[in-house]
């Protein structure tokens, strides 16, 4: 051998042990200080991960159920390093309602609370890069501005009449359910009548969702395909894009097939508007919200067209899925808790007697919504307990951010995925007691507002006083600047479905989540109330978290209906 190969050799040891250095500090030292669980030198936390899914039993189970598994394996910190990497980036997942505060609120780091997670540019074929949800600073600001008058409790109120009249077709849908008997997938049905509400709402458009025989507006029927390919391309984060090439290209061609037709309702609401200003024609006028957010705009330019399209895209997609699950895993809760059941009853029937729900609440609106407090109540557990998603953060490198955990010590979380775990935090033992898994409506009795989310200027150290629970450790609409600008309207149509169908059909779960009944053919209840089941529904990640079986069913007409 030469000398040059020689000395090959000898600097091959050197350059191996630099690159094993390398490796050691980039897996082990720099995020050492952030609490996590033993991991491996390769793949981090990836074993952790596999393992338990199979402890689960499975694969379409959400990865909540794993963290949380991991996080109690790890004493439930405030805060769980997770090390994904090299599939994605390293993940801090916020299990404290403490510390996800601290992300959420206003710092001199970050003006506008801590920014989006790139990983949620995944979703831009769906919501656009425009979108309120992925925008930052002065954009966001004034995204945001332009489109709160359109959510604002007063004028959500007076859009009533097009929730009731899209309920009233739910209504007939679920009717010809309860007369046949046969078995259905709820999911379709909570997702097609609110659709139909944030068609009229946001657009004033009669989207014809929940008309079967057709595929709808050709909104809905792009959104809904563009839906599917999302539902469809398992783990974001764990299964790289060009694994499944035809889902993609089916992604790009219905995302184009939406944008434009969204882009056509846009410009056709911008032409109305003018008509209606220039013959002065005040009664003509519609208030929907892409009404109002097109009022004062003099000129629709191509970025403005593109721009607003894709809050209408968000709308679309965060408007109808936040409702739908939460409907879904209602009605289940309750016809799994007899008591609890007769008690939103025994509301109904004190605030409207044998009166039409839906002509009450068309009468006096602000009035029934603050007499429906065990409804309330219901819609605030169940957001509680099957919060449809959390809320992806990220501190860039650099930024200095630091979080401070219970033991007083600070953690500096720059360059990882900030995961406020809503599924987490929300069934902390430490604030919702023995009770933290079960369902109990009573909990928030005398606290049942379910717009909480929007008092953001106020500490734990105050909500203490003024709250049985701190207002910060209930956050499905998130908190802070950046809270959900839908959620008045999620909680106000809420509140009118299940007001018009609660005393009027008896639910019953089919397959996964049914009820078990004894020897006489009679449900049991459990030391807590609940009837005894067969099996256990849970969420699987179809973009958010929702039943992982689209909640099969059967109801029948209630005899008192």
């Amino acid at each position: 051998m030469t000398s040059i190969t020689y000395a090959v050799l000898a600097i091959l040891p050197v350059i191996a042990y630099f690159i094993y250095v390398q490796l050691y500090q980039w897996r082990f030292k720099k995020f050492k200080d952030i609490p996590q669980l033993p991991n491996s030198f390769f793949i981090g936390h990836l074993p952790y991960i596999a393992s338990g899914f199979k402890k689960f039993g499975d694969a379409r189970r959400h990865i909540d159920y794993i963290l949380e598994a991991m996080a109690e394996d790890a004493g439930r910190p405030d805060v769980l390093f997770v090390d994904v990497r090299p599939a994605n980036y390293p993940l801090t997942v916020v299990n404290s309602h403490a510390v996800a505060e601290q992300i959420s609120r206003v710092s001199k780091v970050f003006p506008t609370s801590v920014q989006k997670s790139p990983t949620t540019f995944d979703l831009t074929r769906l919501i656009g890069h425009e979108s309120v949800l992925i925008k930052e600073g002065d954009a966001w600001k004034t995204l945001r501005k332009r489109f709160n008058p359109g959510f604002a409790p007063q004028h959500l109120t007076t859009l009533l009449p097009a929730i009731v009249d899209k309920t009233t077709t739910f209504i007939g849908q679920l009717d010809s359910f309860a007369k046949s008997g046969r078995e259905f997938a709820l999911e379709p049905l909570c997702t097609n009548v609110t659709f139909d509400i944030i068609g009229a709402v946001v657009m004033n458009l009669n989207f014809e969702a929940q008309d079967l025989q057709n595929g709808g507006h050709p909104v809905v029927f792009h959104t809904r395909k563009l839906l599917h390919t999302f539902a469809n391309s398992g783990r974001p984060g764990l299964i790289p894009w060009w694994t499944n090439v035809p889902l993609v290209i089916s992604r790009i061609y219905h995302s184009n097939k939406a944008d434009a037709a969204i882009k056509r309702c846009v410009e056709d609401k911008f032409d109305e508007i003018r008509t209606w200003q220039k013959v002065g024609d005040k009664q003509a006028q519609d208030r929907s919200v892409l009404a109002l957010a097109l009022k004062d705009v003099d000129r629709l330019s191509t970025d403005v067209v593109q721009s607003i399209a894709d809050q209408i895209k968000t709308f679309l997609f965060a408007g109808h899925d936040t409702t739908s699950i939460l409907l879904q895993w209602v009605y289940y809760a309750l016809s799994i808790h007899p008591r609890c059941l007769e008690t939103i009853r025994a509301e109904h029937d004190a605030i409207f007697g044998d009166k039409d729900p839906r002509e009450v609440y068309l009468a006096k609106p602000d009035e029934t919504t603050q007499a429906l407090s065990y409804t309330s109540a219901c819609i605030k557990e169940a957001l509680r307990l099957w919060p449809p998603a959390g809320s992806a953060r990220m501190s860039p490198i650099g930024s200095g951010f630091r979080v401070r955990l219970d033991d007083g010590r600070e953690v500096c979380i720059d360059g990882t995925i900030i995961y406020l775990n809503h599924y987490i935090i929300q069934r902390d033992p430490k604030v919702y007691g023995e009770t933290a898994n079960d369902f109990v409506p009573e909990r928030w009795l005398g606290d049942s507002d379910t717009t909480s989310a929007l008092k953001d200027d106020m500490w734990d150290s105050k909500q203490s006083e003024d709250h049985k629970i701190p207002i910060s450790a209930w956050r499905p609409f998130e908190r802070g600047p950046r809270n959900c600008i839908g959620q008045e309207l999620a909680n106000l149509e809420a509140r009118v479905i299940l007001a018009s169908t609660i005393r009027r059909y008896d639910f019953t779960k089919v397959g996964a989540g049914e009820v078990e009944l004894n020897e006489k053919g009679h449900p049991t209840l459990d030391n807590k109330g609940r009837y005894k089941l067969k099996s256990e529904l849970f969420s699987a990640p179809v973009i958010t978290a929702k039943p992982f079986d689209s909640c099969m069913m059967r109801i029948k007409l209630n005899e008192k209906a």
